[in-house]
């Protein structure tokens, strides 16, 4: 592959859009799953799951439009 087809490729995948998109959803799941009275697992992993959003978010930032 040549560096510009690389470069091209690797644009497209590390675009910011969608990445915040998919952060985002993750910090609102782990707050869903923080207040949810069901279930004690996903009480248990509802900070992993917020923590996971958050540096997901902090790093997605970083990419490029």
């Amino acid at each position: 592959m040549s560096n510009q087809t690389e470069r091209s490729f690797l644009s497209r995948i590390f675009r910011r859009g969608p990445w915040e998109t998919a952060a985002t959803l993750f910090i609102a799941a782990g707050v869903l799953m923080l207040l949810q009275p069901f279930a004690m697992i996903l009480y248990t992993m509802s900070f992993i799951t917020t923590l996971i959003g958050v540096v997901m978010f902090i790093v997605v930032t970083k990419f490029p439009e």
